[in-house]
């Protein structure tokens, strides 16, 4: 396409010589068969140097290997290059034999940057780096310098922040009038709408080409609906310097499910247990599945002890909720597991309890105390981590916005729904993020874990969860 026909030539025809070169544009854009192109340019082309060494750098094995993958199949489709080319699966290598070129496919996982000496190293999306400097990249600039006139290109979507690496080299490029750095930026205007279909073609040259405008506009209207959506998507998809982390639920759509939960004795549940630091707020949160809809018990527990100082440091009436029994205090100074595992071990004798979820923090401390009054549960380790978290996310924000979810407007409930901050990876996985948050989100982390297990114990609500042997027994 013309922008990068444009971008090729700015490199290639540069009067003073290209020693950088920057390309920032939206996803799925075509960064990176750009990159497989120009490197097959260096390892045959008109481009290759006799005995040089060219790399491709990325931040995962699984990026890396994409454009590895490329350029193989690049070579594979033409009878031509097939002749002249080397291919190395294994090392994720091609080897130029008319000027013996060898290029390597490197990632920021594996560590093998050191020890290269390339004369053309391209880098893809450098802008998940975060932060102002990058090991793995400075272990590639310097190899850079045993060659007279290195060539350095990154091409990725922007970096998050001003303070991050790829902003760092866009913002010199754009300031710095260097001749000798080539930067060509497709984003979309600061205060656009995410429904503007001309900022979306601004950070997305390839719009209606091979970027599909359909699923573009999928993702804006998600956008426009979900405010937990609207910063990944601007990032994303507008190319803008926005942090992938936003609030989580909008507060409207939570309100929309606040009917009190109808539950009795003897229905099936899953819960989730987020256990605290000795002073904080611990949360345990059953939900009770019923047809399409959700119903949600949540308890909390803190210490009695400087509760007035903890309402006023986070500036929530914890004493009152505790007056109005919507928190247990637990006498003393500091959370008290013997407590918490008398009322979860009262709630399991009270409902069908089929699996409890919890976070490792100050478990072994729990299970010990139910070992103590002799109570066996079935319960499940729940990681916090992106891969864990993300299906539990999905789902609970899923059920907000169907009015799915009976939570029964529980003020301290509320709180962490109105507190909770989700981050986002590169992939596009999400997780609630506490250090983000804006106060304590532990109700809701509880509450998401539970939904998660829920949907592991699908098919197993009819049978005994004793008879799986995946389950972690306390005892």
């Amino acid at each position: 396409m013309k922008f990068q026909r444009q971008f090729i030539l700015d490199i290639y025809d540069n009067p003073k010589g290209t020693s950088r070169a920057y390309l920032s544009v939206a996803r799925k854009n075509g960064k990176s068969a750009l990159i497989a192109a120009i490197l097959l340019a260096h390892i045959v082309g008109p481009e290759a140097r006799q005995n040089s060494q060219i790399i491709s750098g990325a931040r995962s094995r699984d990026q890396a290997s994409l454009v590895f993958k490329l350029a193989e199949k690049m070579v594979r489709l033409s009878p031509r290059l097939s002749q002249i080319i080397k291919i190395v699966p294994s090392q994720k290598s091609l080897v130029g034999l008319p000027m013996n070129v060898e290029y390597r496919a490197i990632s920021a996982e594996a560590g093998t940057a050191h020890g290269l000496s390339p004369v053309l190293a391209i880098l893809d999306e450098v802008g998940q780096v975060r932060g102002p400097t990058d090991s793995f990249i400075e272990a590639i600039e310097t190899a850079q310098g045993a060659h007279d006139d290195p060539l350095l290109i990154a091409i990725s979507t922007q970096a998050a922040t001003d303070g991050d690496l790829f902003s760092i080299w866009l913002d010199d490029a754009a300031n710095a009038k260097d001749k000798r750095i080539v930067s060509h930026v497709y984003t979309a205007p600061e205060d656009c709408e995410v429904m503007d279909k001309a900022a979306w073609k601004a950070a997305n040259p390839a719009l209606g080409e091979f970027r599909g405008l359909k699923d573009l506009e999928d993702f804006a209207k998600q956008a426009a609906r979900l405010p937990a959506k609207e910063n990944s998507f601007r990032w994303l998809f507008l190319n803008q310097r926005i942090e992938a982390t936003s609030p989580f639920l909008n507060r409207g759509e939570w309100e929309a499910n606040k009917a009190a939960p109808q539950i009795e004795g003897g229905m099936t549940c899953f819960a989730g247990l987020d256990l605290s630091s000795s002073r904080d707020l611990t949360a345990f949160v059953m939900v009770f599945p019923d047809g399409d809809k959700y119903h949600v018990v949540p308890q909390f527990f803190m210490p009695a002890d400087g509760i007035r100082d903890r309402a006023k440091e986070d500036k929530v009436p914890y004493d009152v909720w505790a007056k109005q029994g919507f928190i247990t205090l637990i006498d003393g100074p500091v959370i008290v597991p013997a407590v918490i595992a008398q009322h979860v071990a009262e709630a399991a004798e009270n409902f069908d309890l089929q699996l409890l979820a919890y976070d490792r923090w100050r478990i072994n401390d729990f299970t010990r105390e139910l070992d103590t009054i002799g109570v066996q549960l079935p319960m499940q380790p729940y990681g916090q981590g992106f891969k864990d978290m993300a299906p539990a996310v999905d789902k609970l924000e899923r059920l907000v916005v169907d009015h799915k979810l009976l939570h029964g407007d529980n003020p301290v409930l509320n709180m962490c729904a109105a507190n909770a901050i989700a981050e986002r990876d590169p992939a596009g996985n999400r997780k609630l993020n506490k250090a983000k948050s804006i106060g304590r989100i532990d109700g809701l982390v509880a509450l998401a874990m539970a939904l998660g297990v829920e949907a592991m114990g699908e098919g197993l609500v009819a049978s005994s969860p004793w008879d799986d042997p995946t389950f972690t027994i306390a005892s």
